[in-house]
């Protein structure tokens, strides 16, 4: 019973095409005020924002941020493979939902129960988590991890539809949205920085008056800060929609092997595609990594063709298919895909496995 209620509420969830038209709107331009996206839509600003606090208030749409660079190192992405005890997969799913630094965890079809992608600090803090925490985890059974030698592209690419030139004309934010061609790697934060990066995370669309309250800094302090960070791309916006309402609605994972030289070719023709949420090169033989989006499952093997057709050196060696994204980006999700709760991201936080390995290494040192 409780299934089929499940069922028929996300059948009542609909899109209209101001809805969609608003998403992909702050997929563009998140912080963009009302009165601007309003202008981009054709409509008022009181408008704009009442669709969208409908939106998030049914959880079938919402805005996230979070940092891509902390303390020390560049980060570390990993994506790591966990086989569950039959029975134990709920169990484990919702422990490893809650670390700040785990960005999503889906179960999926295939070799493994789940699949996580995940930021650390360097590959000992990767070795730390995999054997002081899932490690010591009941109902984890195996374990198998590769490290992301690029992340070619991520989810805060993806647009749910596309924007005419006149509307995205009008979202255009005169800050430099991407980092250019040989400028610094941003430098690792201060205090403030962080201290923006947390207020972020619990709203990205607050003013940066609201923004100066919460940290001490003055409002044109926030506002040079937020303008280095976008250029340096420091920061992460998102804005997600639920995936049944989508129309794409089905999410798959591809491992390929492909010649090393082919791998930028392969890697751009992904990136130009709508279906293409992730793109990674990875550290093992299994040398490429594709998430994509598509409209059924029928339509994995032709484009599974396609891909090969277009590249005749590239070789799919395992797919998987999500069952259920329970968490994505950082925010928790029910079956179908819609917003229930959100994890703060904090980078590289692992505070349980950290204690566990000074206690490991306190019993060698005695």
């Amino acid at each position: 019973m409780g299934a089929l209620l499940m069922q028929t509420s996300a059948e009542r969830d609909e899109l209209d095409e101001l809805d969609r038209m608003l998403v992909t709107a702050l997929q563009a331009a998140p912080r963009a005020d009302w009165r601007r996206v309003g202008r981009a839509l054709d409509v008022d600003a009181s408008t704009a924002a009442r669709r969208w606090a409908r939106l998030t208030e049914a959880g079938l749409a919402w805005l996230s941020c979070h940092p891509a660079v902390g303390p020390g190192l560049a980060p570390l992405v990993a994506f790591i493979e966990i086989d569950c005890a039959p029975g134990l997969l709920r169990q484990v799913a919702a422990g490893i939902a809650a670390d700040p630094h785990v960005f999503t965890v889906e179960h999926v079809t295939g070799a493994r129960d789940l699949l996580v992608t995940a930021a650390f600090q360097d590959q000992a803090a990767l070795a730390r988590y995999l054997g002081f925490r899932l490690g010591a985890l009941d109902g984890v059974t195996a374990t198998r991890s590769q490290i992301a030698t690029m992340v070619h592209v991520e989810g805060s690419h993806w647009r749910l539809d596309r924007l005419a030139e006149r509307r995205r004309a009008v979202l255009v934010d005169r800050a430099p949205a991407e980092r250019s061609a040989g400028a610094p790697t941003p430098a690792a934060p201060d205090a403030a920085d962080l201290a923006l990066f947390t207020a972020l995370s619990e709203d990205c669309r607050m003013p940066a008056a609201r923004l100066a309250e919460r940290t001490g800094l003055s409002p044109t302090t926030v506002r040079r800060r937020l303008a280095r960070m976008r250029a340096e791309r420091a920061l992460v916006f998102r804005c997600e929609v639920a995936r049944h309402l989508s129309g794409w609605p089905v999410s798959v994972t591809l491992w390929c092997a492909a010649p090393p030289g082919d791998v930028p070719k392969i890697a751009a023709q992904l990136i130009g595609t709508r279906e293409t949420r992730l793109c990674a090169s990875l550290s093992g033989p299994h040398n490429v990594m594709a998430t994509v989006w598509l409209r059924s499952v029928e339509e994995i093997q032709p484009y599974e063709a396609r891909l090969v057709a277009r590249f005749p050196g590239l070789v799919i060696a395992d797919r998987a298919v999500a069952l259920w994204p329970l968490k994505l980006g950082g925010h928790i999700l029910d079956p179908y895909g819609r917003h229930v709760s959100a994890v703060p991201v904090a980078l590289w936080e692992d505070t349980a496995a950290a204690t566990a390995e000074e206690s490991l290494l306190a019993r060698f040192r005695s």
